[in-house]
C-alpha cells in the first residue's frame, strides 16, 4: 500500500442535493446525525492502510476544509498525509476544474513520483470497502485500469454507468446511463459471472461503476496528457476500454450513491432500522469524524421508536419515530417527528442569544413547542417556531420557496433557515 496514492474527488457542486449544498460542498453534507460524507471514503482509506491521500476540492470549500483540518491529523512519526488540492489558477491554467478527469489532470504535478498506483475515489458515496483486495486484483491481472463494479437492478441501471465484462472480468463495453430497452438489455450480466455473485443475484442484474478506479501511474499520466476528456465516466473510461487493459472488480457489499435529496433521505432513514444495511456500529472498522466532546442526549418524558439520537441533544416530552436527531438538537415540548432527519446545530445558543432572538421575533435554533414534522429534512442551525406543521399538506412533489424546498415530496429546510411560528407546509 506504500506505492498507492489516493485521490478523493470532492469538488462537485452537488446541484441535485440542493438546498443541502446551498452553502457547502456535497462531501461536507452531514449524514447519520454526526458524520459527514467525506468521512466515509477517508475512513475506508485509513482502514485499508492507505496514508497518502489528496482531497481535490472546488465548490463551497470552507466547511469541508475546516472539517478535514480539525479531524484528520497524523502525528510526526506517521509516514503519511492528507493534503487538500483546491482548484487554483496557475501560469499554465486559469480555469476551474472542468470535470473529474480534468481535476486530476490539473494536479498531475503534485502526485508525480508519489507511487506506482493511483486510487481514485468519490467523496459522496456511502459504503464500507477494504481497498487492498481491489488493488491486489489490479496487480494480479496486470491491468492498466481497474474499476470497482457492483450489481444493480434494471430499475437502478438507467441512472448509473453500466459495464459488461467477459469471463475473465475484462471490461468489454460501457454505457453511461443506458436507456431502458435494447440498449440496457445488451448490458445484462452474463451467466458466467452470475455464479460469482452471492445472495439473491438473478438474471436482471447489471454491473454499475462505483466511480472507484485504480490506475497504473504511467497509464493515468499518459491518458490525461494525450486526451482532452474532462470526465472519467463520460470520456476517459470509454476511450481506455478500446486500447488499454481495463478490468472490473466485483464488489458485493452495501453501496449507495447519495446524489439526490431522495437517495440522501432514504440512506439516512435506512440507518434507523434495527439491522440497517450499512453498519455505523462496527468496532473493528469505525467511521472516523470530528471529536466534539459533547454531553450525552437528554430525554425528558418522551417516546422514541426506531430512531438515532446524537450527543448534545435535548428532547422534551415529544414523540420521535423512524428519525435521526443530530448533534445539539433542541426539540420543544409536545412535538411529533416522524420519518425525518433533524441535523441539529453547530453550536449551543447562550442565554443572551436566546433573549436576543425573542427581542428580534425569531425562533431559537431547533424545534419549538407543538410542532409536527413528517417526511422532512431540517438542516443545521434551522429555526422552527412554535405550532409549525411541516407535513406537505398539499402533497407537492417539487416546489421552491424562500424558506424551504420540496423535492420528491420531501420538505427540506436549508441551513440557517427560519420557519416562523404557526407555519403550515
Amino acid at each position: 500500500m506504500k506505492n498507492v496514492i489516493t485521490l478523493i474527488l470532492a469538488g462537485g457542486q452537488g446541484s441535485r442535493l440542493y438546498p443541502l449544498t446551498k452553502i457547502r460542498s456535497k462531501p461536507a453534507v452531514p449524514i447519520a446525525g454526526r458524520f459527514r460524507l467525506i468521512d466515509i471514503s477517508i475512513s475506508n482509506c485509513l482502514h485499508s492502510g492507505l496514508r497518502k491521500i489528496f482531497v481535490l476540492t472546488q465548490f463551497s470549500t470552507e466547511s469541508l476544509h475546516r472539517h478535514i483540518f480539525l479531524t484528520y491529523r497524523f502525528d510526526n512519526f506517521t509516514p503519511g498525509f492528507i493534503t487538500i488540492l483546491s482548484a487554483q489558477q496557475t501560469l499554465e491554467n486559469r480555469n476551474w476544474y472542468q470535470g473529474t478527469a480534468d481535476a486530476v489532470r490539473q494536479n498531475l504535478f503534485f502526485i508525480e513520483g508519489k507511487g506506482n498506483y493511483v486510487l481514485i475515489l468519490s467523496g459522496d458515496h456511502l459504503y464500507r470497502m477494504d481497498y487492498r483486495p481491489f488493488i491486489e486484483f489490479h496487480q494480479a491481472k496486470g491491468a492498466d485500469i481497474t474499476i470497482a463494479v457492483t450489481p444493480v437492478t434494471a430499475d437502478q441501471a438507467p441512472e448509473l454507468g453500466i459495464m459488461k465484462l467477459d469471463d475473465h472480468q475484462r471490461v468489454i463495453s460501457f454505457i453511461e446511463k443506458p436507456r431502458p430497452g435494447p440498449e440496457l438489455e445488451s448490458m445484462l450480466l452474463q451467466e458466467s459471472l452470475l455464479s460469482k455473485l452471492a445472495g439473491e443475484a438473478k438474471d436482471q442484474y447489471y454491473l454499475a461503476s462505483m466511480g472507484i478506479y485504480v490506475f497504473s501511474w504511467e497509464v493515468l499520466r499518459d491518458l490525461l496528457k494525450t486526451t482532452p476528456f474532462e470526465d472519467f465516466g463520460r470520456g476517459v473510461i470509454p476511450f481506455a476500454i478500446q486500447t488499454y487493459k481495463v478490468y472490473g472488480y466485483l464488489f458485493q457489499g452495501y453501496w449507495k450513491d447519495i446524489g439526490t435529496i431522495k437517495s440522501f433521505y432514504e440512506a439516512n432513514l435506512e440507518l434507523t432500522q434495527p439491522l440497517p444495511p450499512f453498519n455505523f456500529y462496527d468496532e473493528d472498522r469505525p467511521i472516523f469524524t470530528h471529536a466534539r466532546f459533547l454531553p450525552g442526549s437528554k430525554i425528558i418524558f418522551s417516546e422514541v421508536e426506531n430512531s438515532i439520537l446524537c450527543e448534545g441533544s435535548i428532547i422534551n416530552r415529544s414523540i420521535i419515530r423512524n428519525s435521526i436527531i443530530g448533534i445539539r438538537s433542541r426539540i420543544g415540548e409536545n412535538c411529533l417527528i416522524e420519518n425525518s432527519i433533524i441535523m441539529g446545530a453547530d453550536y449551543f445558543e447562550s442565554e443572551e442569544e436566546i433573549k436576543s432572538n425573542a427581542s428580534k421575533g425569531i425562533p431559537n435554533i431547533g424545534l419549538g413547542r407543538n410542532c409536527e414534522i413528517r417526511r422532512a429534512i431540517i438542516d443545521k442551525n434551522a429555526r422552527i417556531g412554535d405550532n409549525c406543521r411541516l407535513v406537505n399538506l398539499r402533497n407537492v412533489q417539487s416546489e421552491e420557496n424562500e424558506n424551504y424546498v420540496i423535492r420528491d415530496g420531501i420538505i427540506v429546510v436549508p441551513k440557517h433557515g427560519v420557519i416562523y411560528p404557526g407555519t403550515i407546509i
